[in-house]
């Protein structure tokens, strides 16, 4: 865990760049665990992936926000699938949720932030912009393509499930009747969160790519247009940063150990009883909390690459943020 590389899973054994080497994990994975099933589907979907991604998508632009790039949805991939797997491998039959409900939850997983994915007519300038109704879009999103690959009898449970990847809907108000259908939920929520802040550039990321997209999206500093005041929430990057810590303790309480039943703990079978996710997790925090204590920014200095269809995406969306902000004070 010392070292690894930067577009690569925790285990610095899965280029989380590359659709073909999460594809290629998951099938083993998935094919070891559930021999009699079929997952023919998952090169379809990953084949789709990176057309969307990659702006070849019919009636799509690529995608063009830096801190959600492609990696970072291969990423929570790649998780979701290791999630389902010791889920199962750990749990007595009645509990177990099965080959189909994995195969949902993982390709749930590839597309739970296509809503960032602007369409060709659409005259917002970045997706970002989009953020606070990207869940929903997704929703959209999957409910057309799970008819294309033949899954149109889970849109149901996706419509409900994908909402464990966002803050649209209360979790009181995700209702779903069959329990196997909620836990698949916890685990596709689960693995949004513990893929990206365990990725081995989280806290620059957080920094230099979360920021202006929070800035597009109005969280950063939002404007309240009937009282004609804005809120400074986020002033820099490194605000982001620096609550960091108690976002990361209240994810915990509410969403990991809380509503998602710490099925994180069950990774434990495919790491010889250790959970790489969470260890990396505690070591971004342990760092960051020296680094907020002895004001050692600099030392927050990887500048990994970007996977997104914009060749620039993280210089653009900087440019827009700033662009933003200077309009917003301009009226203030």
């Amino acid at each position: 865990m010392n070292y690894r590389r930067n577009d690569y899973d925790v285990t610095d054994t899965v280029q989380v760049s590359s659709p073909e080497s999460v594809s290629r994990a998951i099938h083993a994975l998935m094919t070891e665990t559930w021999p009699q099933s079929s997952f023919d589907r998952l090169d379809v979907a990953f084949a789709d992936f990176e057309k969307l991604f990659t702006g070849k998508y019919p009636g799509y632009h690529g995608c063009d926000t830096a801190y959600h790039d492609m990696q970072h949805s291969l990423d929570v991939t790649l998780a979701a699938a290791r999630l389902c797997v010791a889920h199962d491998r750990v749990q007595p039959e009645n509990l177990r949720i099965g080959p189909m409900r994995a195969l949902v939850c993982v390709i749930c997983a590839l597309f739970h932030d296509s809503g960032y994915i602007r369409e060709l007519h659409s005259t917002v300038p970045n997706g970002a912009l989009l953020t606070k109704s990207h869940v929903s879009r997704s929703v959209e999103f999957l409910t057309r393509y799970l008819r294309v690959i033949d899954l149109s009898e889970w849109i149901p449970m996706m419509a409900q499930i994908l909402h464990f990847t966002g803050y649209e809907v209360s979790f009181d108000l995700i209702h779903l009747d069959n329990p196997l259908d909620r836990t698949t939920g916890h685990l596709l929520g689960t693995a949004d969160l513990i893929a990206q802040m365990a990725d081995r550039c989280y806290l620059e990321k957080c920094r230099d790519r979360l920021y202006p997209e929070f800035v597009l999206a109005g969280i950063a500093v939002p404007e309240d247009t009937v009282r004609g005041q804005v809120k400074v929430v986020y002033s820099t990057g490194l605000d982001v940063l620096r609550g960091t810590p108690q976002f990361v303790d209240k994810i915990r309480r509410t969403h990991l150990d809380g509503e998602y039943q710490s099925v994180y703990q069950h990774l434990a079978v495919l790491f010889a009883g250790r959970n790489p996710y969470m260890e990396a997790l505690d070591a971004h925090l342990n760092y960051l909390k020296d680094i907020m204590r002895t004001q050692r920014w600099p030392l927050l200095r990887r500048d990994p690459p970007c996977f997104a269809w914009e060749n620039d995406a993280v210089k653009n969306i900087r440019v827009l943020a700033n662009a933003h902000l200077k309009n917003l004070w301009a009226r203030y």
